[in-house]
C-alpha cells in the first residue's frame, strides 16, 4: 500500500508559479516512478509529467515542457512539481501517482491506468 496526499494547489494568474507536493507514506518498498497527471472537467486525465526514483529519469508532456519540473526527495518521502508561465489552460486538478513496477516505453510513463496508487488530488486554477 502506498499512501499519497498532495497539497500546494491554489489560484494564480497567468504568468505566475506554484509548487505542488506529494507525500508519500505507507510502503514498504519505495515506488519505482512517481507521476503528476492533471484533469480538466469534461476531458480525460493527462499525464503531466513522470519520474523514475532511481535513476532520477524524467518525462514531460509537450505542453509543458520548460515550465515545469518534476523533481523527487527521497528523504522527505516526497514528490516536487514545481510549475511556472502558468497558462490558463493549465487549470485542472492535479493528481500525484505511483507504482512499483517500470513500464517498458516512455509512453507507459504517461498512460494512468499504468499507476496503481493514486492521491486526492488538488486543483489548481490560472486566471486570465
Amino acid at each position: 500500500q502506498v499512501l499519497l496526499v498532495e497539497s500546494g494547489g491554489g489560484s494564480v494568474q497567468a504568468g505566475g508559479s506554484l509548487t505542488l507536493s506529494c507525500a508519500a507514506s505507507g510502503y514498504t518498498y519505495r515506488p519505482i516512478r512517481m507521476a503528476w497527471f492533471r484533469q480538466a472537467p469534461g476531458k480525460e486525465r493527462e499525464g503531466v509529467a513522470a519520474a523514475y526514483s532511481v535513476t532520477g529519469n524524467t518525462y514531460y508532456a509537450d505542453s509543458v515542457k520548460g515550465r515545469f519540473t518534476i523533481s523527487q526527495d527521497a528523504a522527505k518521502n516526497t514528490l516536487y512539481l514545481q510549475m511556472n508561465n502558468l497558462k490558463p489552460e493549465d487549470t485542472a486538478m492535479y493528481y500525484c501517482a505511483a507504482d512499483l513496477t517500470k513500464v517498458a516505453t516512455t509512453a507507459g510513463l504517461r498512460r494512468a491506468w499504468t499507476y496503481k496508487y493514486w492521491g486526492a488530488g488538488t486543483q489548481v486554477t490560472v486566471s486570465s
